[in-house]
Order: structure tokens, then sequence, then C-alpha cells
């Protein structure tokens, strides 16, 4: 038989529906050349995309109401035909009026700054506004409600009839020029339509035991829900997809990206870590132990270890990472500490260095401030290998930094670093050993849903508890308070910082809803216009010194030593102090415009005062008032010291996000769970997960072909990345 003969059957419109998912959203009916450029603009090229394209929020217009029974105060959605419109001009802005009416009476809406509506609205037309009714000058009234029209002029005489046909769930997606948002409906349906009765990835007993719906189903039921309660169900299913596709990436990556398994087996019982347990000046705590103890049992294993060390402030895990080192040197290999200031390269240095003399294993410090003769001596100690240990910044990733046999990595405030730049620094040793740490407390549900593949050690007390500190927030009416504590403070012998949100004084003022008198027209305080107002005023008496970012880092490195040898009362800095300072005499910390830091950047801010006998004071200035929600959550910090609290509470505020910084890191982060409300998801992804490849470790059972597949078309970018990032 020839091979024009062969007749193969056609593909299964089911699998049809699923090969669907990753092909060009051009395929989708309606897509043009110029709107498949228009959705460029929301990262769509698939139709993938557009279905993970969710909803913002929804308009429930199911129970309408009539302009007469609507009640002042309350959100409401009012069908009615337009009986007038006007547009006026005031002296900063344009207003127009649009004037609905129903069988009951007149509502006014009114839209500041958008003439366009008066030119996509007739009289006659029958529009759905929804909004928070007022009452305003004898007329009830909606300000920029949102707003659709039902019908063209002329419809209105069965408006009753009309209205009750717009009672539906509307949703409101993310839009862009050129894609209206009756368009992005249009071309969502178009979407549905071409992957209906798609293969559900999920395995059918996770179905069963969570009750979620199918996901046909939940992408029809997310897009276009009959009822709020139906979104939600269908928002939840798509929320643990994504949860459980990102544990099985991040902790299933040698069955599913092929990665190697096979890294370095270091020596955890050398000299070198004999010698360090007797040079230590002082006895560690039960959980820095157990702390030493998880990560040389991870480095002994050939396994590469990807260890996390979480502890708050001040609980001394740069002594835990110092074994890890003195480990590597054992093994005749070496290790890298990347940090991202210069300060606390410098400061590890001091502290660490000084061990490892102890012990007789060689370092280095390299950062961007290293003159070059050095520099060049440092990298070819590197090199040769003679260098065991070096300490630095992204000085490290310099092309002509090389390492002989580099087989440990630690990266302290690993989230101060983006993806690329942690993975150019594990690259430099390959199946090096990570350890990641940082002072920012991470809630439990963010550590398992962002850092599943990590092991995770923790540590909660300090070895030294210090005098601890009293926290205070105030207006900036009252900053002679502060201003007073700290006098108190420099008089007793000791020293002071003052944080500001700005290097540079910003012309821009910002309008600030729940403020006092004093902030609503605000320009926010720089540090440089602070350390002109209190070197010259406040404090004139007192040396003050002015330390932030956009100095050079050998300029930081002399600050903060002028500071730690009191050769300076007052540093007037930015966050740059957040990691890592360490001077025990300061006592005294003012964070001006506290509300634009979160509480765990303010958390890392306290914990420079308060380190040695003396308690510390630490004042935080805004301008919000009592009742507002920024102060409120200001005042979270006068209640609690627990780092790890504050965590939850930050979490809740602000989302993962702007937690730990991985937006600006570009690191994966949740578009349709939320770590919040969907803390039992969490927990349940981590423990499927957990028992899949406990039970399959290679993932080839069939039962989970369709999920593997699914993970890989998500993270596509991790299987060509290779290695860890």
């Amino acid at each position: 038989m020839s091979v024009d003969a062969l007749t193969f059957p056609k593909a299964t419109p089911r699998f049809d529906a699923t090969l669907a998912l990753d092909a060009s959203v051009t395929k989708v009916r309606a897509v043009t050349e110029t709107r498949a450029k228009a959705l460029e603009k929301l990262s769509i090229y698939t139709i993938r995309d557009l279905l993970s394209h969710l909803p913002t929020h929804y308009l429930d217009y199911t129970e309408l109401s009539s302009i007469a029974a609507a009640r002042i105060g309350e959100e409401t959605t009012i069908v009615g035909s337009v009986g007038r419109i006007k547009v006026k001009q005031t002296r900063k802005f344009p207003v127009t009026e649009v004037y609905l009416l129903d069988n009951t009476g007149v509502l006014k809406v009114t839209f500041f700054r958008a003439p366009w509506v008066s030119r996509q609205v007739s009289e006659g037309d029958i529009l759905a506004v929804s909004g928070k009714v007022k009452f305003s000058y004898g007329y009830k009234e909606m300000a920029s409600p949102f707003w659709e029209k039902v019908a063209e002029h002329g419809a209105h005489e069965n408006l009753g009839a009309e209205a009750q046909s717009y009672a539906r769930v509307v949703p409101v997606h993310g839009l862009t020029q050129g894609i209206s948002a009756a368009w992005m409906r249009r071309l969502e349906i178009n979407a549905l339509e071409k992957t209906r009765g798609l293969l559900d990835f999920l395995p059918s007993h996770l179905l069963t035991n969570y009750g979620f719906m199918g996901l046909s189903a939940a992408l029809s039921a997310v897009h276009f829900p009959h009822s709020l309660s139906e979104a939600e169900a269908a928002r939840r299913r798509l929320a643990f997809d994504e949860l459980i596709c990102l544990q099985l990436a991040l902790r299933a990556r040698a069955a599913l990206f092929g990665e190697p398994t096979e890294g370095y087996s270091h020596s955890t019982e050398g000299q070198y870590i004999k010698a360090l347990w007797k040079a230590l000046p002082f006895k560690l705590t039960e959980e820095q132990q157990q702390a030493v103890k998880d990560i040389l049992a991870d480095m002994a294993r050939t396994r590469p270890m990807n260890r996390l060390l979480l502890g708050d402030v001040g609980t001394g895990k740069t002594i835990v990472a110092t074994f890890a080192c003195v480990a590597a040197a054992d093994s005749e290999s070496q290790a890298a500490v990347m940090v991202p200031t210069s300060v606390l390269a410098s400061q590890y240095a001091s502290k660490v260095g000084k061990l490892l003399d102890a012990v007789g294993v060689s370092w280095a410090l390299l950062t961007g401030s290293t003159p070059q003769a050095e520099r060049a001596n440092i990298e070819k100690g590197i090199s040769s290998g003679k260098i065991s240990v070096v300490f630095g910044t992204q000085a490290l990733l310099s092309k002509n930094v090389t390492f002989k046999k580099l087989s440990l990595v630690v990266v302290d405030e690993q989230h101060r670093f983006g993806v690329e730049q942690r993975a150019s620094i594990a690259e430099k040793g390959k199946l090096a050993d990570m350890l990641t740490m940082t002072a920012t407390p991470i809630p439990r549900t963010l550590a398992l849903s962002l850092y599943g593949d990590v092991e995770v050690s923790r540590i909660k007390n300090r070895p030294i508890a210090g005098a601890g500190v009293k926290t205070v927030v105030l207006t900036p009416e009252n900053l002679d308070i502060a201003y007073g504590a700290i006098e108190q403070e420099l008089q007793a012998g000791h020293q002071a910082y003052v944080v500001c949100a700005r290097i540079e004084e910003d012309e821009g003022k910002e309008e600030q809803g729940g403020a006092t008198q004093q902030g609503r027209e605000r320009k926010l305080l720089s540090a440089e216009q602070v350390y002109k107002h209190v070197s010259s005023q406040t404090f004139k008496n007192w040396r003050v010194g002015l330390l932030t970012g956009a100095l050079k880092p050998q300029e930081k490195d002399d600050i903060m030593a002028q500071f730690r040898d009191h050769k300076l009362d007052i540093l007037v800095s930015t966050t740059v102090i957040e990691v890592g300072v360490d001077v025990p005499n300061a006592t005294a910390l003012l964070v001006l415009d506290a509300d634009r830091f979160g509480l765990a950047t303010l958390h890392q801010l306290r914990g420079r005062v308060g380190r040695g006998s003396v308690s510390g004071k630490v004042f935080l200035s805004s301008p919000y008032s009592k009742k507002s929600a920024s102060r409120q959550r200001l005042e979270a910090l006068e209640k609690s010291n627990d780092g790890f609290e504050l965590a939850e509470l930050d979490l809740k505020l602000r989302h993962e996000g702007d937690i730990v910084g991985f937006k600006q890191s570009g690191e994966t982060t949740l578009s349709v769970a939320d770590l919040v409300k969907d803390t039992d998801l969490v927990e349940a992804a981590y423990r499927e997960v957990s028992e899949m490849l406990q039970n399959d470790e290679a993932l080839r059972d069939p039962t989970y072909v369709p999920l593997t597949y699914e993970v890989l078309s998500r993270y596509k970018h991790i299987r060509s990345q290779g290695g860890r990032s």
C-alpha cells in the first residue's frame, strides 16, 4: 500500500481544544492583526494568555434598584434612559453631567475629566450605572460610576423589560488602547468556544477530594459567572492549579526539566570545622546549632543544597553561615558570600574574617570600592584557589572573577538581588550548594508557595536579647517629642538614626486622603533636605552625617566607619541602613514618612537600635489621622516586636509581591491565588505535591502526564534556562 493511500483519523475535539491553549491568539475568531498587537500590550500572545487574563472584579447587576429606592451611601446599580447631558468647564477640569430617568425619579451621574462621555452617549440612550449613591443639591447622584450603554436611543419605551434583561454579573477585565470592555468580553467568549471541552489536567481524585469544578467549566464561570459565588468557586479552582503547578515546577525539576542532581559532597568534620567550634567566643543557641546541623547535613550529601535561613533581626545568621564557609574550605573548595551593600560586606569581613583568621582559612573582601591593584591580586587568588572564602557585593558577578572550585554560594538578603544576579553567581560554581539568608520575616504561606523547593531553617530568638525597643507613632506636628528624646540620648553619649523615604528633594506634591491637615498636600522629606535642616538647626551642636545609596561605595564605607567609631552622633540616611548595620551605641531612630515603608522594612530598621544594654527608642512619623488604615498599620508596630507576626500582617495588607521584592526581582509571582484567603489551598498544594513525589519521584505514573504537560507549558522559561534560579 502506498503512503498516499494511508488515512489517519482526525484528532478528537477534546485533543484539539487542549492543544488550542498554546496556539497563537490570532486563532481566536475576531482577533485581527491590529487587535493582536493591542493584546500584546497586556502580554497576551496565546489563547492560554487570553483565558488567563481574568477579570479584576465583577459588577453585580443581578439586583437592580429604581432611582427612588436607591439608598444614600450604598453601592447599587440603576438602569435608566438619558434625559439630558451637560458639560461644564471648571477652573481645573471639565465635568460631564448625565441625567438618568426611570419611572420613579431622576439620577444625576457626574464624570470628572471625562469629556469623551458626552460624545459616546446621546439623549434617549439606556445606561446601566453602578456606584455609591449620594444626595447633592436636590438630586440623588453618582460620581464617576462604572457604566455601560444598554441600548441606543429609542429603546426606552420598554425600560423595565430592558433593565430586567440586563440583570447579570458583569466581568471587568483589564483593558488597553484598541480593546474596549465589550470587545474584550467578546474575545474571551470566542476563546472559550475554541477550547470548550478541553482535557482537565488535574487528576480526578483531586477534583473529587476538593470538590473543584472541571477546568472548562471553571474558565467559563470565572469570565462569565451567573453569580459572585460561582465566580469565587471558579477562581479557587484556578488558584489551586496555579499553586500546584508552581510547586511541581520548583520541587520536581530533575523529573520535569532534566536537571542533574549530583553535586559536591562536603567534608563536615574536618580540621577547620573542629577549630571553629573551639574558636567561638560564645556558645551557639539551640536554634543556631540546629541550623548548623541542617546545613552541614545538606552539604555532606551529593545532591546540591538549596536552603533558606530565615532569622529575625539580630538572631545570628552570620555565624551559622560561617560554618558552611569553613566546610567548603575543609573540602578544598571555595565559598562566595554575596551581600547587597558594601557596608554589609565590610561588616562580614570584619566579623567573620577574624574567625577565619583564627582557624587558618584564607579570605578576601571584594566590593566596588576595592582599589584596582588589590582587586587584581584578589581575582588572581580566587582563580588559583589560594583564597577559600570571598565576601563581596555585585562585584563578584564580574567576568574577571573566576573560581578554581566554587562549591558553596551564600546570598544574604537574597530578595535584594534579581533572579539573573542570583543565577549568575550560582553559574560560577556548577551544582554548588546554595544557602540564601534573609532577616525579612516570611509568612509560612509565602514560604511554601514561592520557596517550595527550598529547605527552610528558622532562627526566632536572639542570642543576645539586648534591651529591646519601644516604638511610638506620631504626626509631623509632634516631631518635637522625637527630637527631644534624641537630644537626651545624645547627651547620654549615645547615637541616633534619622531615616527618609527619598534621597533628593522632590518638588512634586502628593494628595493624601486621611492625612492630618499638615500632611494633606504633601511633599516627602528627602535625606538631603533633612540633613541640611538637622545639621544647621535642630542638632547644630552635634556631628551629623549623611548616608544614601547614591554615594560611591568608598564614601559609604567611610561614613559608616565614622558612625561606628562614634565620630558622628547622628546619621541621616535612606533604607541603606536597613540590613546588616550593627552599632550597639545607637539607641534612637526616627523614620520620617513612615507610611511609605512596609511593616517588614520598618521592623528591620528598628532592629538597628536596642542592640546593646540600653533600650532603643523608635519614632515613626506619618501625617495620617488615627482612624486611617495607614496609621493603624503603623500602630501595629507599637504593639508587637515579633517579626513573623508583623510579616503575616504585612502580607494581608500588601500581598506577596511587595513583601520580599519579587516583582522588582523578576521572580514568578501569583496572579490568581491570594495567599491571605487561599491559605488552605497553599497547604493543600504543598501536601499533594509532597505525596505525589514521595510515591513517584520521576512522575512516570500516567495519571500525572496531563499535569506535567501543563507545568511544562506554564514554565517553559525554567526549562530553557536550565540550572537553578
